[in-house]
């Protein structure tokens, strides 16, 4: 019974299983929470990074845009309440850390927690068992070394414990923990002269969370980690020396098998078998849709978003995410702002579906806050 419970949990937090249609394929991994945007300017761009400009909060979309920070240090912190319509307990807090070696290398650390708050316990016969505090984390760090005046490169080591285990019976649950490996690029190109502005091209790509199945049973072959390509795109209309808006599209894929067609009695009928390594499934993960190359391409979701900035003191930003209706039918948009006095920076947001399906953020406000740190350094290290 506890083994069901803990996986009807795992149901529900997942971003890929709420209100599935019948004949969908929604692609399910194991500690789905790490794919969750982890700051406001980010997600009030429909939940992209990949290419932006770099920010404090580059840890998580591509720690490669570090080369390019303005500052030395910075740390950065996030708050997300999440199912924030049901209850009011379960949230993701997030803390960055970054600093610019020098003006060809840098470095970052992050931890992110998913809280779920308190589960009464109860067993068959209704009489109580003690409450608990499921949670999962993460800690990462990364290096990013500039290999041009306009292209950088990134390694990200990642721990991940997800701690899910519910009840003390006879069960054989316990924390799952894996490792995994992010290998992300970033381009960025010196100012374009055009008649009336400048412009400024924006590159980037982020291969996450490669690593091995997480087991929450002893008996379990595992579940795969949410293993995901990022790719991105944008440009910076600069106006002038206050003005800028930049503009950007992304797109990504879960690196993981697409689960097969079976009849009644588990006999693949079309799709590949899915129990595989997960190197395997990494590759797998390009070819094994039972509807083919067509199914293969809903997998890719995309947002586009824009940003206006003036003076590097105001922001407004909106977007919107689109994702396939077989393979999750999330599609929203969002809205955010920025505001920075001295070295302090304030990011909100705002999530709104656009359709039927109500996504675990609707209608979610998200805050983030960024702190310039070279004051107490040895000051900027900035190129441009």
């Amino acid at each position: 019974m506890m083994k069901n419970f803990l996986l009807l949990l795992i149901a529900i937090i997942s971003l890929h299983t709420i209100q599935a249609q019948e004949d969908s394929r929604v692609i399910t991994t194991a500690v789905p929470f790490v794919l969750i945007s982890s700051d406001a300017r980010a997600s009030g761009m429909g939940d992209m990074g990949v290419a932006t400009t770099a920010d404090a909060f580059s840890q998580y979309w591509n720690p490669s845009k570090y080369i390019y920070m303005d500052h030395k240090m910075g740390v950065a912190l996030s708050y997300t309440p999440y199912l924030s319509q049901l209850v009011n307990d379960i949230k993701i807090l997030t803390v960055n850390y970054y600093n610019k070696i020098n003006d060809r290398s840098a470095f970052g650390i992050s931890v992110k927690y998913f809280g779920l708050g308190e589960i009464d316990l109860y067993d068959q016969g209704g009489n109580y068992n003690g409450t608990v505090n499921p949670n999962e984390f993460y800690i990462d760090g990364s290096y990013a070394l500039k290999l041009s005046e306009t292209f950088s490169m990134a390694v990200t080591m990642r721990f991940i414990n997800s701690d899910l285990k519910l009840g003390t019976g006879n069960e054989d649950a316990s924390a799952a923990q894996s490792v995994a490996v992010d290998l992300s690029g970033y381009y960025q190109s010196a100012p374009i002269d055009f008649t009336d502005f400048q412009g400024r091209i924006r590159l980037g790509y982020n291969i996450q969370n490669l690593g091995p199945k997480m087991r929450y049973y002893k008996d379990d072959d595992g579940d795969f980690l949410p293993t995901n390509l990022k790719l991105g795109a944008g440009f910076d209309f600069i106006m002038d020396e206050y003005n800028t808006i930049g503009v950007t599209f992304e797109t990504n894929k879960l690196l993981v098998p697409t689960p097969p067609v079976r009849d009644s009695n588990g006999q693949i009928i079309d799709g590949k078998d899915d129990n595989v390594s997960w190197l395997t499934g990494v590759f797998q993960s390009f070819s094994d849709a039972p509807g083919g190359f067509s199914e293969e391409m809903k997998e890719f979701q995309w947002s586009l978003g824009t940003e206006y900035s003036y003076m590097d003191a105001f922001a407004v930003r909106a977007g919107y995410f689109h994702e396939s209706e077989i393979k999750g039918n999330r599609k929203y948009f969002t809205i955010g702002a920025g505001f920075k006095y001295n070295y302090l920076t304030l990011d909100v947001s705002y999530l709104f579906s656009s359709n039927k399906l109500k996504t675990p953020l609707d209608n979610t406000m998200r805050f983030s806050l960024s702190f310039n740190l070279d004051a107490f350094g040895s000051g900027a290290t900035s190129e441009e």
